[in-house]
């Protein structure tokens, strides 16, 4: 009987040994399913962190690419522009130039031909600034035997146009006066009224030659006076 009592005894140990080690290593194996299952979590955390710092560095660098683009535009467009304003007044300047042209040509055909004649009888024979001219003339002191060399020598310089500009000098109306601001002595209206200019003319030449037709001797000696 105590021998049976023995392996009893014996067989009940090792079967508790036995649920022991199958709790145990049951347990053991929940550990490492619980360490497991928060090492996974650690990384799907950690792994969401750099995603999300990815797309945040992504979304600045194309936003930063987009200003730049945008600023790129910005200056090929005020570029262009600028351009554009160039070339618009490049062809006003072309179009006023050309009108001013057609003007001056209008202004010098509307005057008669040069004197070409003997002393004139009177001013009668000249018209519109000729004419003008010729008055002054006489009203200056010169005799009307001196209106041939005026006539010649303004029809060289100007033909007689109020508003006739040299585009190498500057030299302005109807004496070419250098520079045409000069005749603001003989009146404020000298850009566009010839009796001021003419006036200013005349006295030009009688200061400085005498006459008109020492001016124009002048003129015919050097290609100025």
């Amino acid at each position: 009987m105590g021998r049976l009592w023995r392996r009893f005894g014996i067989r009940a140990l090792a079967f508790a040994l036995l649920v022991a080690g199958v709790g145990g290593g049951y347990q053991l194996g929940q550990d490492r399913e619980d360490r497991r299952r928060e090492i996974t979590a650690q990384l799907t955390a950690d792994a969401g962190q750099e995603e999300a710092a990815y797309l945040k560095r992504r979304h600045r660098e194309y936003t930063a690419a987009t200003a730049r683009h945008r600023e790129a535009e910005r200056i090929a467009a005020e570029k262009a522009a600028a351009v554009a304003r160039t070339e618009a007044q490049r062809a006003q300047k072309a179009t006023d130039a050309a009108n001013r042209k057609k003007r001056a040509d209008e202004l010098a055909k509307a005057e008669p031909p040069p004197f070409a004649g003997p002393i004139p009888a009177s001013c009668n024979v000249y018209s519109g600034n000729r004419k003008t001219g010729c008055a002054l003339l006489l009203s200056s002191g010169f005799g009307l035997d001196q209106m041939p060399c005026l006539d010649k020598l303004w029809t060289k310089e100007s033909g007689w146009n109020h508003k006739a500009r040299n585009p190498s000098s500057g030299a302005y109306g109807i004496p070419q006066a250098y520079p045409g601001g000069k005749m603001v002595s003989a009146g404020a209206d000298w850009q566009t009224n010839p009796v001021t200019q003419i006036k200013w003319g005349l006295g030009y030449i009688k200061g400085r030659y005498g006459d008109p037709c020492a001016a124009w001797a002048r003129s015919e000696d050097t290609g100025s006076y």
